[in-house]
């Protein structure tokens, strides 16, 4: 199946041009791209430090076949959302991102959409093999996508809801995947979670500030309320995600290397916070940072 799908995905970028090395190359990368193999790395990352974090280290190794396979499922399912993201996005990011795949001519629709439902069925079918409330968490989220992108994607502010929540459900899912029938492993989970999607809600606002000359056909927040009034939306959610990160370590959910982590994390959030409005892009980029540094917080905090 998949040698079959890979040389309809060739033949679809050939066109039915002459396969060279070189444009085999800008095949690859045409796809890469469209994956966004980066963010689909950091989700399997968050699934990983999830199962840490919630267990502990010692039965998070017990359990590496359900971790692994949850990593997988995390890896698959984000490169999918980010392809299928890029075919409902093709005409605004003509203005907004000229140079993704699909706008570029890369990649045609057709395939992306191809390449994004064959990554979800795997996604799905890996989930299986973990345990049924973690493949009914795949199957929830793949709904709660397309949901997403058929509606309450150009209603703005639902939409940065909903994927704050497909975010935070990493830490779920990572939780599901090793809890063992036991509610605590969930709660710690649940912890990091809530953490996560705040920090998400005011990135895909200001993301929104970003896009807003192309956004023309959403109602985003910044086009409803302005500008102003969304900065200061993102600037709440961050206020918040700060507060609230120091909980884990007065509950004794982390350990003594998370603190230090963790500010650096928060201070990168407060420049992106102060950079909202003045420089959107700048402000979207600090805040990818800052989850990575927080990503690295829970895992030294989870193996302390």
């Amino acid at each position: 199946m998949w040698n079959g799908l890979t040389t309809w995905l060739f033949n679809d970028a050939r066109r039915g041009k002459r396969l060279t090395a070189d444009s085999v190359a800008v095949v690859v990368r045409g796809y890469a791209r469209l994956l966004r193999p980066a963010n689909a790395l950091i989700a399997a990352a968050a699934v990983c430090v999830g199962a840490v974090v919630a267990v502990g280290t010692s039965e998070a190794a017990l359990q590496w076949q359900a971790v692994a396979f949850g990593a997988v499922v995390a890896f698959l399912f984000t490169g999918a959302g980010n392809a299928l993201n890029d075919v409902y996005d093709r005409e605004t990011d003509r203005v907004n991102h000229p140079d993704r795949p699909i706008p570029s001519g890369q990649v045609s629709p057709r395939a992306a959409s191809v390449l994004a439902g064959s990554l979800f069925a795997a996604a799905i079918l890996a989930g299986m093999s973990i345990n049924i409330p973690a493949s009914g968490l795949v199957l929830a989220s793949l709904a709660l996508m397309v949901a997403y992108e058929e509606r309450f994607k150009a209603s703005g502010w639902s939409g940065n809801l909903l994927i704050a929540w497909l975010v935070g459900s990493l830490f779920v899912f990572a939780g599901l995947c090793v809890y063992g029938g036991r509610v605590e492993p969930l709660a710690i989970a649940a912890s990091l979670a809530v953490l996560a999607g705040l920090s998400t809600v005011a990135r895909e606002v200001v993301k929104d500030i970003e896009d807003l000359a192309g956004d023309v056909d959403r109602a985003t927040l910044p086009r409803r309320r302005g500008i102003p009034f969304a900065g200061r939306v993102a600037q709440a959610f961050l206020a918040a995600a700060v507060v609230l990160s120091v909980l884990p370590a007065i509950l004794g959910i982390l350990g003594p290397w998370y603190p230090p982590l963790v500010a650096a994390a928060d201070a990168i959030f407060i420049y992106a916070a102060w950079h909202a409005t003045r420089s959107p892009g700048r402000s979207e980029r600090a805040m990818k940072g800052a989850m990575v540094v927080a990503l690295a917080a829970f895992l030294a905090g989870g193996l302390a």
